[in-house]
């Protein structure tokens, strides 16, 4: 075969090669083991949702899923090094709202472009949020929460680990909204807060239910409203039924991948989570912490996360929040 007819099989061959590449990488993945960037402690909600999901990936693949911990800058530590991964579907994110919905809006710089440098693949789950209050404020009713506190404006103390989440805006939501008025003690971290709650020197918080239903159970904490029911607390009224429908607040925990991965990883990625968040054991384990399913394709995430960053936004301008 002549030298150059050689040369130009070879190029047709690479590029025939070339143009499989994103169908093989699809049906081949995960053919190696696929780290997990959790960007906060070990035993938080995102923390926890990351490790029932990467183990129902684990056995589903039959690829070790292996989670992570990177906290720190409010999330961003672990987030940036999610976003400079090699874009190979080989590093994942498993973030909450706070890291994608919040701080693009709230802080004035950030290290990295949430919208340029990852790729949204599903919303993973919604964790919802409750009101609890100490017994000893005597309150059973949001009702009550809120009178007192037009009544005696400032006087009744909550806290939450900071201005960057969805626990402090809904607060100042409820505030907006009720014309009640609070004030808020920021932590470093929900343990220390907790401990103020059930102690009395917090009056209330507003917090994800997972990590205050066994005192909610023991009697310790009186659920006052949720935002989205549970059966955890069926007899608990949301924040529309008990008076608030305006009030939109929420925390989720999503899926990410740096950006650049292949379409059709992403895709196949976004069916194997969607598959193991349908298996009976996951449910019943995702139920147990009261976490809901989302479900959603990655086109429906990026189009919802961009309304969110929107809705946040338009929240924390309004009201000049800046971060502690």
């Amino acid at each position: 075969m002549p030298r150059i007819l050689q040369s130009r099989r070879a190029l047709i061959l690479c590029a025939a090669a070339a143009a499989a590449l994103p169908a093989f990488a699809q049906d081949t993945w995960p053919a190696r083991p696929v780290r997990v960037i959790v960007p906060s402690s070990p035993g938080g909600g995102t923390d926890v949702f990351a490790r029932i999901l990467a183990q129902a990936l684990s056995e589903q693949t039959r690829q070790n899923f292996i989670v992570d911990n990177k906290p720190g800058a409010s999330g961003n530590i672990g987030a940036e090094l999610a976003a400079r991964s090699e874009p190979d579907g080989y590093t994942l994110l498993v973030a909450s709202n706070s890291s994608l919905g919040i701080n693009p809006v709230l802080l004035r710089s950030m290290p990295f472009d949430i919208e340029r440098d990852l790729t949204p693949i599903t919303r993973g789950v919604f964790a919802p949020m409750v009101i609890v209050a100490n017994p000893s404020t005597g309150w059973k009713t949001l009702r009550d929460m809120l009178e007192q506190g037009r009544r005696e404006p400032g006087k009744m103390f909550y806290g939450t680990a900071g201005t960057g989440s969805p626990l402090y805006i809904g607060v100042r939501m409820i505030e907006e909204a009720s014309g009640a008025r609070f004030s808020h003690v920021p932590y470093k971290g929900a343990g220390p807060a907790y401990q103020d709650l059930l102690g009395g020197r917090l009056q209330f918080m507003l917090t994800d239910l997972a990590s205050i239903e066994q005192h909610v159970k023991a009697g310790k904490v009186v659920p006052l409203a949720i935002t989205q029911k549970s059966p955890l607390l069926p007899n608990v009224p949301t924040l529309a039924e008990a008076g608030l429908p305006d009030v939109r607040a929420w925390t989720s925990f999503s899926v990410m991948a740096p950006s650049r991965v292949p379409p059709a990883i992403v895709r196949r990625a976004g069916d194997e989570i969607r598959r193991a968040l349908r298996t009976p054991a996951v449910v019943q384990r995702l139920e147990q912490q009261a976490l809901i399913p989302v479900l959603d394709t990655p086109e429906e995430f990026a189009a919802d996360l961009r309304k969110e960053r929107e809705h946040w936004g338009q929240f924390i301008r309004r009201n000049n929040i800046t971060p502690d």
